[in-house]
């Protein structure tokens, strides 16, 4: 009897332990879906606030994602750009219903929908700091690119410092993929043809190309690798943000979660091997800075020296993320924006006409694209801004408040997420006239600052201290696959395309744009 007390003592201890955490998580889960939701809808009715009712457990989910089945089962007709319905239906309800500035639940957390340019640009400023990203947000964006857009303070300063010369090498390489684009689709065209073009895969596979030339140079095999996991961890990503969070829900090994982390564990593997092959190379002198990971490692130790730190400024991990980010946002970015701007000259030809007369103006029928023409291309950036603004790449920006805060005459407690939706702002006929939902590039015409009535009120790559470190270089690869396409190519939508934006990681087109080509 004794032998066996002792015996049964361990088994106690570990059913005590096993009951004291289940106690703490079923108390953890009581306090998130149902005290801090009651406490945080009082506090902002009490304001008068308006919005959907809290609705245990999922507030809004379940109602998102009929309105999102709905939406996507037809497309829109062209060539109307009244797209707020169909990227975002349970927004676009609940502003309908409820106004600018109103209150949404997606599971047990309150979302004030913050439709006004004026306190967008103040929360997106930050000036004295009192908001965030999502917490639970950035833990499993992480796992996509926890890079520059991850960190704070310091060290964001620092890592931005050391990441902004590694644009400049990504021209040539841009320069390489847009020629042999262009090559590519004249001989699928032939002479005096006409060729249907699926050009979203295509302008995919143009910047992953250059993200990968670019950033490993001769790792380029490797780096298409890269490419492909991350297209595929943006869509799980995606689908974890969407769903009802419970604490420690994605340590669980589900099937998604064990995808998103193998893919995690693969990139690093990936990018750790060229890592190291690069780190050895310089330390036999025969490393090659002609690339953005090479620029980014001569950069972290410049940094370095200069700080009078021993130890490198940017860790193996640091590295790592900064890379794992150039993918993500460098891809998707000007892969959408080319996307949508052919969509766009393919429904509004005399555009298309205008941008090509200015091409051919400034380069000729066969002269390269090069940096001082495309500077003078006005037409081309009044299009290009217009396309940004009817299709954003990112349709909504999330802050959270970690501290009270007063915002436009309501406080806001610790714990609410401010979601700021880029594509409502974009399309508002307060701000842009009776013709927002129009396709305009002459609105443009005196810059960003004169083209609303809310000055200024164009969130396409973010605003202030943080806006996108890329938006530049965006831009100029952008005008520069365009001038060459313009060029070569007249073209308009096949009779097979279905004009269905829809946000993924980037606003992209549901069922492909499929585009009809004629060489010129």
């Amino acid at each position: 009897m004794a032998i066996a007390a002792v015996l049964s003592q361990p088994w106690s201890l570990v059913f005590s332990l096993g009951a004291i955490v289940a106690l703490w998580w079923a108390w953890r889960v009581l306090e998130l879906a149902w005290i801090n939701p009651r406490r945080l809808g009082l506090a902002l009715q009490a304001q008068g606030l308006r919005g959907t009712a809290y609705r245990f457990p999922f507030g809004d989910l379940k109602e998102f994602a009929r309105l999102v089945a709905v939406a996507r089962s037809k497309p829109i007709m062209p060539p109307s750009h009244s797209i707020t319905p169909r990227v975002a239906p349970l927004y676009h309800n609940v502003i309908k219903e409820h106004g600018k500035i109103s209150v949404t639940w997606f599971g047990p957390m309150p979302r004030v929908i913050v439709n006004d340019p004026k306190l967008v640009r103040e929360i997106l400023s930050n000036k004295f700091g009192h908001f965030r990203k999502r917490k639970f947000t950035n833990g499993i964006v992480r796992r996509l690119a926890n890079g520059l857009v991850s960190h704070d303070g310091e060290k964001w300063a620092t890592h931005r410092r050391i990441i902004n010369p590694a644009f400049h090498k990504m021209w040539p390489a841009f320069v390489a993929c847009c020629n042999e684009l262009v090559t590519r689709w004249e001989e699928r065209v032939g002479t005096d043809e006409v060729r249907e073009i699926d050009v979203w895969p295509e302008f995919q596979n143009l910047t992953g190309d250059v993200i990968s030339r670019a950033a490993f140079g001769s790792s380029f095999s490797e780096g298409r690798r890269i490419f492909q996991i991350q297209s595929e961890q943006a869509q799980n990503v995606v689908r974890m943000v969407n769903t009802l969070y419970l604490p420690g829900f994605r340590f669980l090994p589900t099937k998604l979660n064990r995808r998103v982390k193998a893919n995690a564990c693969e990139v690093e593997t990936l990018l750790k091997g060229i890592i190291r092959k690069r780190e050895k190379a310089m330390e036999a002198g025969s490393a090659s800075n002609e690339d953005l990971l090479g620029v980014l490692m001569e950069c972290n130790i410049a940094e370095s020296k200069e700080a009078g730190n021993s130890k490198p400024v940017m860790t193996m991990d640091d590295i790592i993320g900064e890379l794992k980010l150039f993918y993500f946002a460098g891809m998707d970015t000007t892969a959408v924006l080319l996307t949508w701007t052919m969509v766009a000259l393919s429904m509004h030809p005399e555009w298309q006409d205008r941008a090509r007369e200015e091409v051919l103006y400034v380069f000729g029928e066969k002269n390269q694209p090069d940096f001082d023409g495309i500077n003078q291309l006005k037409v081309v950036g009044m299009i290009l801004y217009e396309v940004l603004r009817l299709y954003p790449p990112v349709i909504q920006f999330d802050r959270q408040t970690y501290k009270e805060i007063e915002l436009g005459g309501i406080k806001y407690p610790p714990g609410v997420i401010l979601s700021l939706p880029i594509v409502f702002l974009h399309h508002d006929k307060d701000v842009w006239g009776e013709d927002a939902d129009e396709f305009r590039p002459e609105r443009f015409a005196e810059g960003i600052s004169k083209a609303s009535r809310n000055s200024p009120a164009f969130f396409p790559f973010g605003w202030g201290p943080r806006i996108c470190v890329g938006q530049n270089f965006a831009l100029i690869e952008a005008k520069m696959a365009l001038s060459k396409i313009l060029q070569r190519f007249s073209f308009g939508l096949s009779p097979s395309y279905m004009h269905a934006p829809f946000p993924v990681s980037t606003l992209q087109p549901d069922h492909g744009a499929q585009i009809m080509l004629k060489k010129l």
